[in-house]
């Protein structure tokens, strides 16, 4: 089991910055591929990146590539997104996710969810 408690949301003006983080409890934290997925309102929930177990291996979204970048800590049981250059439509609730496929970089087969974390864009 994992438990996922994510953080650093926040209200942020258009062309800032934030880092989320995502801490997981769990001793297996290292063998999990991690993932950052999102919901505006009204739309269903989209990928945003992924994350290999050791780190080595990253995949993002269209919409976000460039701008956002996965990374983990495995020492710290961490995984973080910072989000540089935001925009109005990055506004949403965004949640980390853990897969028992240690080099899962797709948009699904994820097992563990966070709560999430609400990251507001203002124009």
């Amino acid at each position: 089991q994992v438990q996922l408690v994510e953080s650093g949301g926040g209200l942020v003006q258009a062309g800032k910055s934030l880092r989320l983080s995502c801490a997981a409890s769990g001793r297996t934290f290292s063998s999990y591929a991690m993932a950052w997925f999102r919901q505006a309102p009204g739309k269903e929930r989209e990928f945003v990146a992924a994350i290999a177990w050791d780190g080595g291996s990253t995949y993002y979204a269209g919409s976000v590539k460039g701008r956002f970048t996965i990374s983990r800590d495995n020492a710290k049981n961490t995984v973080y997104l910072q989000m540089n250059s935001l925009k109005p439509e990055d506004t949403a609730v965004y949640y980390c996710a853990a897969s028992v496929i240690p080099g899962n970089l797709y948009a699904y087969d994820y097992d563990y969810w966070g709560q999430g974390t609400q990251v507001t864009v203002s124009s």
